[in-house]
């Protein structure tokens, strides 16, 4: 297997001394998150998305939820004050965050956003996410990705 590099997302937690296990899934077909924890080995349920949105207001708002699930924006705008949210367009995504899709994480992005994870990621000892680079997962605690980046814990899932 290629030596794996290290990417900014565990340069910062090495940074802020989180302890944390990196994941590599590349030279995998994974693409999909699901795919991504099957991979990995991981359960769904534990493996979060990183979901950047825009409300009316024009403010980003950042959702992390478990792979195989849905955000429910009406649920999301709630969370965040919002009348409603739609999600970032993909070309948006890049500039706005310094992430590409797919390898996109909470921790890193060029200006730090509102970030809401999913209220199950309390139910873990640990969750999985992007490390910021296709390819690359990390694995910490929810008390460790919060000395990283204010996370707030709501319902964001469609039923």
């Amino acid at each position: 297997m290629p030596k794996q590099e290290k990417t900014n997302v565990m340069r910062t937690l090495e940074r802020l001394k989180i302890p944390y296990q990196e994941h590599y899934y590349g030279g995998t077909e994974a693409i999909s998150g699901v795919e991504v924890a099957a991979v990995l080995g991981e359960d769904p349920r534990q493996t979060f998305k990183t979901l950047v949105t825009v409300a009316k207001s024009k403010t980003n708002y950042v959702f992390m939820i478990p792979v195989a699930e849905e955000l429910d924006l009406k649920k999301a705008a709630a969370a965040a004050g919002e009348k409603n949210l739609e999600m970032l367009k993909a070309k948006e995504l890049l500039p706005l965050t310094g992430y590409v899709h797919g390898g996109c994480s909470p921790i890193g992005m060029k200006k730090q956003f509102r970030t809401f994870i999913h209220e199950t990621a309390q139910n873990y000892d640990t969750i999985l996410f992007s490390a910021g680079k296709i390819g690359y997962q990390v694995e910490c605690s929810l008390e460790g990705l919060r000395k990283a980046v204010p996370v707030e814990c709501a319902d964001l899932i469609v039923e």
